[in-house]
């Protein structure tokens, strides 16, 4: 007869402790067998080849529901949460993504007391979307709305660097001096601005870039130098820029563009192709 030792060694007491209830395990199972494969998920929103999307997922920069992802897992998108490198990638069909060129004088709000136009009402109206960030009443160019909450607050929050480009026109040629205070930060009410990118394409005509999302910060930081705004357009957003839409006309976002922004806010501070 084979001996057994009395006690079990201590990792396997506790692995035993850890176990899923069985019930639990099949549920897993049956979780696995449904939907579609992961990487003709991710192939199909723009990330690669299925060849690229399994390299991913081996490497462990996909998960699924919070939980590291595995080749062979299979996932519901009415249902499923697939992040990479951590930013959820927005399965969910109801998932609806515009690109708005807002015309001065809309309002970035859902209503407006005063009865102004506002942008919800220039795209559709189901499913409900709202504005990531804003636009006073008389900035012009492009606003992304969308229904996808938490693409939308990444895109927002400073902490993540993404891009918004401005074409500024004011009065005069501005110093090189001027440029280098707009570059380097200027005093506000709320404090001073980051730094930012700043020249002149042509005389009166400036191209500034932030990251921040101050209220009216561009009109604040140009009157603060002696520049006041008489035109102020926003051509880029991370990685999007558009210049054939038209004021007041829109367009969906491509599987590649949603792609490129769930990249913008999930690494550091990225600079793109400045090309008007």
């Amino acid at each position: 007869m084979t001996d057994r030792p009395l006690e079990q060694p201590l990792e396997q007491a506790v692995e035993k402790l850890l176990e899923k209830p069985l019930w639990e395990q099949w549920a897993d199972q049956r979780a696995l067998a449904t939907g579609e494969r992961l990487q003709k998920v991710l192939a199909l929103r723009g990330w690669g080849s299925r060849r690229i999307c399994e390299e991913m997922i081996a490497q462990g920069r996909v998960a699924v529901n919070g939980e590291v992802a595995v080749l062979g897992r299979r996932v519901v998108a009415e249902k499923d949460r697939v992040e990479v490198d951590g930013v959820p990638i927005g399965l969910r069909p109801e998932f609806v993504y515009y690109l708005l060129n807002k015309p001065a004088g809309v309002i970035t709000t859902a209503s407006d007391p005063q009865g102004r136009p506002t942008v919800v009402s220039l795209v559709p109206d189901e499913p409900r979307v709202f504005s990531v960030g804003r636009l006073d009443a008389e900035t012009e160019g492009l606003l992304l709305l969308t229904n996808d909450g938490d693409l939308a607050n990444r895109i927002s929050h400073p902490s993540h660097g993404v891009e918004k480009e401005y074409l500024v026109h004011v009065t005069g040629n501005v110093p090189g001096r001027v440029l280098h205070r707009l570059r380097d930060g200027v005093a506000l009410d709320d404090g001073i601005t980051a730094p930012a990118k700043a020249s002149q394409i042509s005389p009166g005509v400036l191209r500034i870039t932030i990251h921040e999302g101050r209220n009216r910060q561009i009109r604040r930081m140009c009157d603060a130098v002696g520049f006041p705004v008489q035109r102020l357009a926003r051509v880029r957003i991370g990685p999007l820029r558009d210049a054939s839409i038209g004021p007041g006309e829109w367009r969906e976002l491509t599987v590649d563009e949603v792609r490129q922004l769930v990249e913008a806010v999930a690494g550091a501070p990225r600079s793109y192709d400045r090309r008007s």
